[in-house]
Parts: C-alpha cells; sequence; structure tokens
C-alpha cells in the first residue's frame, strides 16, 4: 500500500445533512489509511514519541473497533464480536501476529460494513443496542470527530517516524 493507491476525494461543499456527514466521514477514513501508507511494520508499530503509548497500528485497530462499536454492535445491534475485551478497552495495542497491511484491510472491511448499516437507515433511527439512546445522525457526528481527532494523532506519529508530513 503506497500513498499513490489510497484514493481521497474531499465531500461536497453544498450536500445534504447525510451526504455531508458520510462525505466527512468516508474523507477521513482515506486519510487514516493515507496516513500510514508506506510505513514498515517496524515503524508501524513502534512508540515514536516516548512520552506516548500510542502507534499508528494501534490507533489502526482502535478505529477499526470503534467504527464496530457504533455502528455495527451500538446502532445496527449485529451479532458481531466485541472488537476488545473490559481488560483491554479500546485496544490499542495490537497482536505480535499483526501486520500493519492486516489492520490496514480489517479497517477497510469494518468501515464497508459500517456503511452499509449507515445507507440502510434513516439519520433519525435510534440504536437498536440495550442502553443505547442515540441517532444515527449522532453516531455519525461523533465518528467524524473521533476519526479526525486520531488523524491529527496519526500526523503526530508519522512525522515523528520518518518526517512525512501533511498527508
Amino acid at each position: 500500500m503506497t500513498p499513490d493507491t489510497v484514493t481521497r476525494v474531499r465531500p461536497a461543499q453544498d450536500a445534504t445533512e447525510r451526504d455531508t456527514l458520510t462525505g466527512l466521514l468516508d474523507y477521513l477514513r482515506a486519510t487514516v489509511v493515507l496516513k500510514v501508507a508506506g510505513l514498515t511494520d517496524e515503524q508501524a508499530f513502534a512508540h515514536p514519541v516516548p512520552a506516548s503509548a500510542l502507534t499508528p497500528a494501534g490507533l489502526v485497530q482502535h478505529l477499526t473497533g470503534v467504527e464496530r462499536f457504533w455502528f455495527s454492535i451500538d446502532f445496527a445491534g449485529l451479532d458481531v464480536p466485541a472488537p476488545w475485551t473490559d481488560d483491554a478497552p479500546g485496544a490499542f495495542e495490537p497482536a505480535a501476529q499483526d501486520t500493519l497491511a492486516g489492520l490496514v484491510e480489517a479497517y477497510r472491511a469494518e468501515c464497508a460494513r459500517s456503511s452499509a448499516v449507515v445507507a440502510a437507515a434513516d439519520l433519525d433511527d435510534r440504536a437498536r443496542a440495550d442502553g443505547c439512546d442515540f441517532t444515527l445522525r449522532y453516531a455519525l457526528a461523533h465518528m467524524v470527530e473521533e476519526t479526525a481527532r486520531h488523524c491529527g494523532h496519526l500526523d503526530l506519529l508519522r512525522e515523528s517516524t520518518d518526517g512525512t508530513r501533511g498527508l
């Protein structure tokens, strides 16, 4: 995976509410993949900022999990495995056998599942999981914020790893 194999399209600035939210989220999802494109596994699993335990690979894994929780598990109520346990909340530490390519592939697949869930629902539809009382609109807005925040972390990690800026 290289930066030239990642397609990122800026969302329309005059779209409907749904298209604005999904367009922003799709743009940010592509940005996540772009930020880690070209890193080796060694770079992706390293801790380039000494005061932090964050790694590029760990952030991709975390974002895969939050996609699953917000859209598939909590919103749609699908019977899919939880991405992490109570003992390891947030799942920022990939397993030793993981690779960056595998983590990115899992992220892209989870984003595709999330997009299918979103396409099949209305913005005012409510979450189906027990104890959840949010709308699809809220989930989309939250995931735009969550993904954007972690893109900022990836900016810092990528620059600290190999000097690459502005992806």
